[in-house]
Parts: C-alpha cells; structure tokens; sequence
C-alpha cells in the first residue's frame, strides 16, 4: 500500500487536535498538516521491530537508561507534525515528555523499518522532519538489504552517518554508548 495523502492542502490544515477527533481504525500521521494514512505493518516487519525492542530493552532496562517505546505510538513534534515511528528510546533524564496520549515532543532515538511503501517518506521526509526538531539519533532499516543505518545530529543540527551495517555486521548507538546489536539478530526470524 502506497502512503494516501487524504486531503489537499488547501482544503484543510490538520492538527494535532484535529487528528485526535479520527473516528476510524486506520493509522495516520500529520506532516505539515496534511493527514496521510499509513500501511499497516506486514509479519516481517513486525518481526524485526519485535527483535530490536527487545535487544534494546534489555540493554536500556538493566542500565536504567530510560524507556523504549513502539508502534502504534503518537510523538507529537508540533501542532502540524504527529509522527509514528517504529521504535523511540525516551532518556531517563527526559521521561517527563510522555504525556497520557502521546510523547509530546523528540524522542532521543528512533528506529524506522522502511517498507516499499514508506522509502521516501521514512529516509527523506520523516529523516528532514527529525532532524529539524532536534532528535539525536535516527536508525533507518532496510529488511530487503539486511542492513542498518545509524545517523545522528552533529553540532550544526545536521545528520551524519555515524554507523552502518549490513548482512553479518553489527551497529552502534551514539545515544546509548555501548548498545551494538548483531544484524543476525534483529534480522532472524
């Protein structure tokens, strides 16, 4: 399933707000105001966002580093900009931004699991969004590759590529100094 732009920018600018009044059981995001439905996940995919929760977790949760988080799951940036990615780690120093309904503002890390669907949206648009609101860390997967991006802000507010891997290799976090996660891991079934 294409990404579905559901209205015209000059009919209607969604909001935050107005995305809490949906009445459906579809999923959506707002970027820039327009409402865009999203796929739903397919086995795969959820397989894999399954397999880095839970190496994350346990890593995040023995060192009391703060919480990990993952779809379906609000991160509201700003009125016109409401995100669900995949996986968010929050720092312990930051929990206060879980609000009842939503994350109410960046998250410390994301983890986007790119479908046919959602290669754009996830490693051009969604990456810009991300960046321009100041989030430290942002993974990118890539399932049909069995690779794995790891971008992270520099000090001009900028992504660089800070790791990446593919096949048998293994990635890093910035973020959370000393997690590195297998690649046959998070890819195994």
């Amino acid at each position: 399933m294409k990404e579905n732009v559901v209205n015209n920018q000059k009919e209607k600018v969604w909001t935050y707000e107005d995305y809490l009044k949906l009445a459906d059981d579809k999923r959506y995001e707002v970027i820039n105001g327009r409402l865009c439905e999203i796929p739903t996940p397919t086995p795969l995919h959820q397989g894999i966002s399954g397999n880095i929760v839970f190496l994350m977790w346990d890593f995040v949760r023995k060192r009391e580093a703060g919480q990990i988080l993952h779809a379906p799951l609000d991160v509201v940036l700003k009125e016109e900009y409401v995100l669900q990615p995949d996986i968010v780690f929050i720092s312990r120093e930051r929990l206060g931004i879980i609000g009842e309904k939503a994350i109410m503002g960046p998250p410390d890390l994301v983890v986007e699991i790119i479908s046919p669907a959602t290669v754009r949206r996830d490693t051009v648009v969604k990456k810009g969004i991300y960046e321009k609101f100041g989030l430290k860390e942002y993974w990118v997967v890539y399932p049909e590759e069995k690779a794995v991006e790891v971008w992270v802000l520099n000090d001009e507010g900028k992504y660089d590529l800070f790791n990446v891997a593919e096949g048998e290799g293994k990635v890093r976090s910035k973020v959370l100094k000393g997690l590195e996660i297998d690649l046959k891991k998070v890819f195994e079934r």
